[in-house]
């Protein structure tokens, strides 16, 4: 058979199109189709408005996918990381039966995005994207500040009639006058919204009587500055009087109720959840510092 086909060039051409147009559709054709299965629907999960689908062209525009997947894989590792807590935390097809393309990567330059809406408020999207090593000290992303500009919404209504997105006059209408920031945020706090993976993936409950083991520690106070300042500063500030969150010199809470708050979060006020990123021996040394702050000016 081999003899034949190497003898007759164009049956051989043939015979290779016919296998790649194979692999093609074992690989991709069928793939899309089944993501956009009707039937493969998740009740909860709602197409896009039009401010966020203009949020979504940006973050293609500007190559957000080239460093940021949107996939949490069915790995302990992975779920772990993304869904902390949750044992069904992993993406499912019903997430993206509304994405046309897919925005699922294949990198991890930045971390994995799918679970990313809710976790913060807007307020430090929009200093993440302006300047983002004020939010992670380490990270190497660039500055959008230049997302400041208006939003060309010119060709709006055209996308969402293309897509079969419903929308509204006022939708349109709400969407002029905003900026490239304001879309690109509002897209990024829909991901992974729509489905209620947060609630199972919330801190084990705390039981039984809070009582700070690290309570007049000088070294657990060192240690808390550096855990502060790591993870708590771009949001209250690093001499704790505030920004995004509250201030924390002046707070009155027992350190129990402010324990409790950052072990569990706040999801009201959009702060996460640290007791399993953190742990309790770590939150506990974070409360020493900043009680040994409370009234300094």
């Amino acid at each position: 058979m081999l003899n034949l086909l190497e003898k007759k060039p164009i049956l051989l051409l043939l015979a290779a199109v016919v296998v790649i147009m194979i692999g093609t559709t074992v690989t991709m054709i069928a793939p899309f189709k089944w993501i956009n299965d009707p039937s493969l629907k998740i009740a909860g999960v709602k197409p896009y408005t039009p401010l966020q689908l203009e949020g979504r062209d940006i973050y293609i525009r500007e190559g957000c996918n080239n460093c940021h997947t949107q996939t949490v894989r069915p790995l302990v590792a992975d779920v772990a990381r993304y869904a902390p807590g949750s044992t069904d935390g992993y993406s499912k097809v019903g997430e993206f039966v509304y994405d046309q393309p897919h925005l699922w990567g294949s990198r991890r330059t930045g971390p994995d995005l799918a679970r990313i809406g809710g976790k913060y408020p807007d307020a430090w999207h929009n200093k993440h994207m302006e300047e983002p090593r004020s939010m992670v000290p380490k990270s190497n992303m660039p500055a959008y500040a230049f997302l400041k500009q208006p939003l060309d919404t010119s060709l709006t209504e055209k996308k969402m009639k293309a897509l079969g997105f419903p929308y509204t006059p006022a939708e349109l209408e709400a969407v002029k006058g905003k900026t490239e920031m304001d879309a690109m945020v509002a897209y990024l706090q829909k991901l992974g919204n729509d489905i209620p993976w947060r609630k199972a993936a919330a801190a084990a409950p705390l039981v039984g009587e809070l009582k700070n083991p690290s309570a007049g520690n000088a070294a657990a106070v060192t240690d808390g500055k550096k855990l502060y300042e790591e993870n708590c500063a771009q949001c209250h500030g690093a001499d704790l009087k505030g920004d995004i969150g509250v201030a924390l010199a002046e707070l009155t809470k027992p350190e129990a109720e402010l324990f409790s708050t950052v072990y569990q979060g706040m999801e009201r006020l959009g702060m996460p959840a640290f007791g399993d990123a953190l742990g309790k021996e770590k939150i506990w040394k974070v409360i020493t510092y900043i009680s040994s702050r409370k009234g300094q000016k």
